[in-house]
């Protein structure tokens, strides 16, 4: 994409990440720790991340604001509705790859 001017890279991976969060709206069967366990991030990491991303550029963004954007509402009714408890088999898995990242496996 190095031969797109700056503004338009910037719009397409604008409307990419969009379509990510459309994406993950549409499956909220899609747990945090599924994501995790899968690719390394989650919900609240995309979160974190537009957070880090407003400081870099002097951006005023909250937590709790950008995981209501993320999550499409706040995320106590999102965790309410849609949110459920990590079977074993999930958390072995999470615990796995924490482990494997760390060099521990």
């Amino acid at each position: 994409m190095d031969h797109l001017d700056d503004a338009t890279r910037t719009e397409l991976e604008a409307a990419a990440f969009r379509r990510l969060l459309k994406h993950l709206d549409d499956n909220k069967d899609v747990q945090n720790i599924d994501l995790m366990i899968l690719a390394d991030f989650c919900r609240n990491c995309l979160s974190k991340w537009l957070v880090s991303a407003a400081e870099e550029r002097g951006a005023e963004l909250d937590y709790e604001r950008a995981r209501e954007h993320v999550y499409g509402m706040p995320y106590a009714e999102w965790k309410e509705k849609y949110q459920k408890e990590a079977t074993p088999e999930q958390q072995a898995a999470f615990q796995a790859r924490q482990a494997k990242k760390q060099g521990k496996a």
